[in-house]
């Protein structure tokens, strides 16, 4: 149930990111849009720190989702990552894992857990293996994931997972 005021038939996590408070959920719908748009991270180190972050904040929106099958802008790379990939998502010893990947998912894991953890072996390993660009990157995609994924819980609005059919409207659960 969630913990605002929801007007009767919306959806409550639209109404939270479209119409509760519309001068910072519509810019902050717009950076959750750029992050799944314009992120030049491959698809799965996107993945492997997105499903991370969606772990540790329990979102089921996040853990339904497939970046790939869901997000127009990364289709193309969808082939790339299959169910066993998700499934492991915090099993760094898993053999199918690159550097990279297993990099980014720890990133997200102690950026929403212990920032201060990130001491200078870890950001020796990470700057070997990302450029300056890509760090920054992965680090605006994690801060909104952990923000918007705990908003979503806090408000209790994340119920079921409301990713669309194609041409299909977006329904509460």
């Amino acid at each position: 149930m969630p913990r605002i005021s929801v007007p009767e038939g919306a959806d409550p996590l639209i109404h939270v990111w479209t119409g509760a408070a519309p001068g910072l959920s519509i810019p902050a719908a717009q950076f959750s849009s750029a992050v799944y748009e314009k992120s030049a991270l491959p698809l799965r180190e996107f993945e492997a720190a997105r499903v991370r972050i969606a772990q540790i904040n329990d979102c089921q929106l996040c853990l339904g989702w497939r970046s790939g099958r869901d997000a127009p802008a990364r289709a193309a790379e969808a082939d790339s990552v299959d169910e066993e990939f998700y499934a492991q998502v915090g099993n760094a010893s898993w053999e199918g894992f690159s550097e990279r990947e297993v990099l980014a998912a720890e990133f997200a894991e102690r950026f929403a857990l212990d920032h201060l953890s990130m001491d200078d072996p870890f950001w020796s390993r990470l700057r070997a293996a990302f450029t300056d660009s890509e760090i920054v990157d992965l680090g605006l995609c994690v801060a909104m994931w952990v923000s918007q994924g705990r908003l979503n819980q806090i408000l209790d609005v994340d119920g079921g997972c409301r990713v669309p059919t194609p041409g299909a409207p977006l329904t509460g659960g």
